[in-house]
């Protein structure tokens, strides 16, 4: 949808600050490997600005953005063991804003999300309770925001609003909420970018109710998924304070917009290039250590 006669068509402006803020993050990537302590608060501030990008941008359609955290992370190499319940963590801040907002909004089907969740729960806080190997970790997360880059691409045509839905079959919910939760409690991730394309193309739900169903799906998979993470091994970034308030921030006007039709397609485009570079960087650096 393009802006009307009059309207400010801000995503022109926010492409250009985006890219330079992009290019900027992925030079400071490259000096993350010797880090002072200067160094080490500017890249916590350079990921916190990646956050708040991706919290914005991924709540407009009631996502929480925890693939594009994982990325914001990987590109600076943080490890692994730091980097699944941090952004879960973070992914619980923007998913309550956004299940509270979707919902008061009217963009929520019950019905819809009930027997999703009650599969998805306990498979998640398992799938939270493992620790992979760095490497096997790396290579399920690499793939996931490959995919995500693609889902994430190709959505930003459309923005409209869907025609009528009709009620998922309870037990192919169950079986959905159950293999997604896993995966969420696994990688991190809430689950969004898996079950939003499976609800919208099974015409489940309409396009805003996809939105509301999708926040409270993460909302609930990413607590199991860190009170799994925690049983086993309780460890989250210290640069949290920095992180937390860029994701609250940017799920607040986010959200806030989420009801809207926005000019935001090429923005999107901009944040999957991103995940193609963090999903390629993780999955090469496993192949680097296979082939040694």
């Amino acid at each position: 949808m393009k802006p009307e006669k009059g309207d400010v068509d801000w995503a022109k402006p926010g492409l250009y600050c985006l890219r330079y803020v992009f290019i900027a993050a992925f030079l400071l990537s490259f000096a993350s490997g010797t880090t002072t302590l200067n160094t080490a608060t500017i890249i916590a501030l350079a990921i916190a600005i990646l956050i708040f990008i991706v919290a914005l941008l991924y709540s407009t359609v009631g996502h929480a953005g925890a693939s594009g955290y994982l990325a914001a992370m990987a590109l600076f190499g943080v490890a692994p063991i730091v980097m699944k319940p941090t952004a879960l963590m973070l992914n619980i801040i923007v998913a309550l804003i956004g299940t509270i907002r979707f919902y008061r909004a009217g963009f929520f089907s019950w019905r819809t999300f009930w027997p999703l969740a009650v599969a998805s729960i306990p498979a998640s806080f398992i799938g939270g309770s493992l620790t992979l190997p760095d490497s096997i970790y790396k290579s399920i997360v690499g793939i996931v925001l490959l995919y995500s880059a693609v889902r994430l691409f190709f959505s930003a045509r459309f923005v409209t609003e869907s025609e009528d839905a009709t009620l998922v079959p309870i037990w192919i919910a169950v079986c959905l909420g159950a293999v997604i939760g896993l995966l969420s409690g696994l990688t991190g991730v809430g689950g969004g970018i898996f079950l939003s394309p499976v609800l919208l193309l099974m015409h489940w739900t309409t396009t805003k109710e996809t939105s509301g169903v999708a926040a409270a799906f993460i909302l609930v998979n990413s607590v199991a998924g860190l009170l799994g993470h925690m049983s086993a091994v309780s460890f989250v970034s210290n640069d949290i304070t920095y992180w937390a308030p860029a994701a609250l921030i940017g799920g607040w006007i986010g959200t806030e917009l989420g009801t809207r039709v926005l000019p935001i397609a090429g923005i999107r485009r901009w944040l999957s290039l991103v995940l193609v570079l963090a999903g390629l960087k993780l999955i090469s650096e496993v192949a680097l250590i296979l082939i040694r």
